[in-house]
């Protein structure tokens, strides 16, 4: 059941709620006024290896809303849809990452990342982009309730959140759709779901959202009342929504990232320990 908070217990009743006009404007008079996609690739200094990033991100009156994919998964006509499109339209949209972005911008617009609605800002210095990473992976792994020496399943490999985990004592199963090796080689399983088993707390991509993964990684999660933190680029105002339908904690990142510029910026963290 949603709460007057906008609280729901998946991605789908959250969804269907909003074409209904339960949190906020009719979706069907809100129309997004620009479409883009933000591509990335990086190399920190002193690090051994780099990424790839690419966003889908649609403005919502002073809102954006955001969904990762994997590089070049984009077909060229999906931000020709979007643009000028209403947002009920979006919501129902065949492509995955449109329905996320979508309502990822209807939620930062409606409920805003506040306190109101939950949010503890985290000021983020500027740096250059390892600092800030670095920085957020501080943030993201303080939301985990765990002793030194158990286990967390990191979904969506960034060796900044890893770095975090092991200052902290903590043990880790790495997991990545692209497999690969960490910057310390460890192995980068790819099936995160074969090691749920192995491990006490999961730490996962916002970005699980636009590939299909998130929900059998909450449905674990309540069922066996692990703890689920998402560091969410992908979904900033979706997760928040899903805390105690499995997820526990979430570090929200709207758009613009931290990746984007050197100067100050903000994150915002909802549930763990304030």
């Amino acid at each position: 059941m949603t709460t007057r908070t906008g609280r729901a217990t998946s991605f789908e009743e959250l969804r269907g709620r909003v074409l209904a006009g339960a949190l906020g404007p009719d979706p069907r008079t809100l129309r997004i006024a620009a479409a883009f996609t933000t591509r990335q690739a990086v190399r920190h200094a002193g690090r051994g290896g780099g990424y790839r990033n690419e966003v889908l991100s649609l403005r919502l009156a002073e809102a954006v809303g955001s969904c990762a994919v994997e590089p070049g998964a984009l077909p060229d006509g999906a931000i020709d849809d979007c643009v000028g499109a209403d947002v009920a339209g979006l919501l129902r949209h065949d492509l995955t990452p449109v329905r996320v972005a979508a309502l990822d911008a209807y939620l930062t617009h409606a409920m805003p990342h506040t306190s109101h609605h939950g949010a503890r800002p985290v000021a983020l210095a500027a740096g250059d982009s390892l600092q800030k990473s670095r920085a957020r992976a501080a943030s993201v792994a303080g939301l985990l309730d765990l002793a030194p020496g158990r286990t967390v399943l990191v979904v969506g490999v960034v060796n900044s959140l890893l770095e975090a985990l092991r200052s902290r004592g903590l043990r880790y199963v790495p997991c990545d759709l692209k497999g690969g090796a960490t910057e310390w080689d460890e192995p980068i399983a790819t099936d995160a779901l074969a090691r749920l088993a192995d491990c006490d707390a999961v730490l996962a991509s916002g970005m699980t959202l636009g590939n299909g993964t998130f929900e059998p990684l909450r449905e674990h999660a309540l069922r066996h009342g692990r703890q689920l933190v998402m560091f969410a680029q992908t979904g900033s105002a979706i997760l928040p929504r899903l805390i105690g339908a499995g997820v526990t904690a979430v570090c929200a990142e709207p758009y613009p990232f931290f990746w984007l510029d050197g100067g100050p910026g903000t994150i915002h963290c909802y549930g763990g320990a304030p």
